[in-house]
């Protein structure tokens, strides 16, 4: 499995390949096409498997895309909470 075949953008995957990164991690494999189904997600891993990632990459996409919608129908959308990241962890 690759980052290209979750669904994210030609652009996010050439970043993420650009970084050193190939193969996803189970918990990424598990979130990206939820949360780019724009679905909630809570999951749990180990420190370093790349959770961050995995809510990150696809939410980046979506309102990357959502801008880029909103400026082709020359609309200016008003200011609302496009996404809620709840993320408790020991590490911080």
């Amino acid at each position: 499995m690759s980052f290209a075949t979750l669904g994210l953008s030609d652009a996010i995957v050439r970043a993420v390949t650009e970084q050193g990164y190939t193969t996803p991690t189970p918990i990424q494999a598990q979130a990206i096409p939820v949360v780019l189904q724009g679905r909630d997600v809570m999951g749990a891993a180990q420190t370093g498997t790349g959770k961050t990632a995995g809510f990150t990459l696809p939410l980046l996409q979506r309102l990357s895309s959502d801008a880029i919608g909103a400026a082709q129908k020359n609309k200016t959308a008003p200011r609302a909470v496009r996404a809620l990241i709840l993320a408790p962890t020991r590490e911080l």
